[in-house]
């Protein structure tokens, strides 16, 4: 083996070591795409009233305090498997009840606890987001978050 490195020796290593890595990306890729396609979520499951309560979620700007499958704030509980925390995943009527319930109560003006705004959602809205979550939950999310405290 020589001592010294030449320029071809040099730009061979390069286009080599690249052109491996765009292999290993591209493949990764594809089976990242193919994982969440497959596993991931059941887009028949995905009907209009879920698509509203991600509106809902987003236009009152949750994911400011909350997490939802690890992506968010940490200021408020984690409410990607806050349906099968609270019991009612299979109930959607239960989970309605339990979200409006929950979210109507608040702020419950208790000295020095965090505190949820009331955002005065109708019914509707209170359903849609219900529908988000429980759809949410149904998400294969590998096992996140990592404690049923969320």
């Amino acid at each position: 083996m020589r001592d010294v490195m030449t320029k071809s020796m040099a730009r061979n290593i390069f286009y080599g070591g690249s052109l491996f890595f765009i292999l290993i990306f591209v493949g990764l890729s594809v089976h990242s795409h193919l994982y969440i396609v497959n596993h991931s979520t059941d887009v028949n499951t995905l009907d209009d009233s879920v698509a509203r309560g991600k509106r809902i979620w987003e236009d009152n700007a949750c994911i400011n305090c909350h997490t939802i499958l690890g992506e968010g704030a940490y200021f408020a509980p984690e409410v990607g498997n806050v349906m099968t925390r609270w019991g009612v995943l299979e109930d959607p009527e239960g989970a309605f009840e339990a979200l409006k319930g929950w979210m109507d109560a608040m702020p419950t003006g208790i000295e020095g606890r965090r505190q949820m705004p009331n955002f005065g959602l109708s019914d509707d809205e209170y359903r849609d987001l219900t529908n988000f979550l429980i759809w949410t939950d149904k998400i294969d999310a590998q096992d996140w978050p990592p404690n049923d405290a969320g």
